[in-house]
């Protein structure tokens, strides 16, 4: 190497020493041997991340970006800009780094193909598509070091920055981000309008922390309920707004799940309880209602929990339940609707009707540029309908897949 870089004097990012590639630079400059060691793993890191071009300044890019710093977590743990001391000692440390992050690569490591490397395979990574403009504008260090605090003022940092949408992991105890989520538009579901605009503007006003409701989505199967509640991610991502699943058997860990997004200020984040329904056993009951409202603890102001369910109060009833053979018939009442009481926005979704299911179908097919009759669209839905599970968004999908596949 020609050059050598002290990590360990960095003051907020002094945890790049251990880093297995950036550590390699602070020792023996001079020895051959640990050169190609340190080469070799920067070349590892490239094929499995699908890094190209100047190879050590785009991992040094993705390690501030990915893994976790004092001034990161700080921004995101109170959602505010760094202080001006904390901002200081940043700008020093990207001055420190800055040789680092526009050099050459065979500047330090000595080999010509690493200065515009091609892996194998190139990893899309979309927090590049905003954070590379500007670092291709910086013209001073302290130019460097203000796109990455807006970089993460906007995206986080590590699988906030990289995911929208997360689910619980009880091993890790923290939320794991879902690398193959299936992206919706809310524009490309058809029908529901006043259901789909009480979503938004609810969600809108969540995302600018403005006072907004859990809501609770229910009504007939197949009508687009989690769609809707999926599409909002495209909608509010660039707002911070993040989707977290979770199951029904993780409904017990809801207090642990909203204390570790609490720490998240900078990020809104909605926890999604997709088809759930309870029995009057069920021990998560009384879990979603103590989380939602009622517990010590309260919601913290950038969780809101969005369900959908196929039951009114989301939980079973039968006839049963409604004769009056116990002396405080009201308690039980009131007990079976409690959840969904707590749900400050219900937004019940009904079963399309014809004309509503037709033109889901034909809407479906325009986006694949196949045009039906009226006449023919008419016959060959409804066909479908009566061979299946009545009319539906569902309905309607797999009647597409399958014209598709035949076509």
């Amino acid at each position: 190497m020609s050059q050598n870089v002290k990590l360990s004097t960095l003051y907020v990012l002094n945890s790049l020493s251990k880093d297995p590639v950036l550590g390699f630079l602070e020792w023996n400059a001079a020895d051959a041997e640990m050169q190609a060691e340190c080469a070799a793993h920067l070349i590892r890191c490239a094929e499995d991340l699908g890094l190209s071009g100047n190879l050590l300044p785009r991992y040094l890019l993705h390690v501030l970006t990915h893994e976790p710093n004092l001034v990161s977590k700080t921004m995101e743990r109170t959602g505010l800009p760094p202080g001006s001391s904390l901002r200081q000692a940043f700008y020093q440390d990207i001055e420190h780094l800055y040789p680092l992050l526009t050099q050459a690569t065979s500047t330090f490591l000595g080999e010509k193909f690493m200065d515009a490397y091609e892996p194998t395979q190139n990893v899309y990574d979309k927090t590049e598509d905003f954070l590379l403009p500007w670092i291709e504008a910086a013209q001073t260090p302290k130019d460097y070091a203000e796109a990455l605090l807006t970089f993460y003022a906007r995206y986080g940092y590590g699988d906030l920055a990289a995911y929208v949408v997360f689910r619980w992991d009880e091993e890790l105890h923290k939320i794991c981000g879902i690398p193959y989520f299936e992206r919706t538009q809310m524009k490309n579901l058809i029908g529901y309008q006043r259901q789909k605009e009480q979503l938004i503007q609810n969600t809108r006003a969540f995302v600018q922390g403005k006072p907004a409701n859990h809501v609770l989505l229910v009504g007939a199967r197949g009508t687009g309920k989690s769609s809707a509640v999926k599409a909002l991610v495209s909608e509010y991502e660039e707002s911070g707004l993040r989707l977290v699943q979770v199951t029904k058997e993780q409904l017990r860990k809801l207090p642990d799940i909203m204390d570790t997004l609490r720490k998240y200020a900078g990020r809104k984040f909605i926890l999604f309880l997709d088809d759930i329904s309870f029995e009057e056993s069920d021990t998560e009951f009384k879990a979603v209602k103590s989380a939602i409202e009622g517990g010590v603890s309260s919601c913290p102001p950038n969780v809101r929990l969005y369900a959908t369910s196929n039951r009114r109060h989301l939980i079973r009833e039968t006839w049963r339940d409604r004769e009056q053979d116990e002396l405080y018939r009201d308690d039980t009442i009131n007990e079976t609707v409690s959840l969904s009481d707590r749900f400050g926005l219900i937004i019940h979704y009904h079963t399309p009707d014809q004309d509503e299911y037709l033109a889901i179908i034909d809407h479906m097919l325009a986006q694949k540029g196949i045009h039906l009759s009226p006449e023919e669209l008419r016959i060959a839905g409804l066909r479908w309908e009566m061979t299946h599970s009545g009319r539906s968004g569902r309905t309607a999908q797999q009647f597409v897949a399958h014209y598709l596949g035949i076509h």
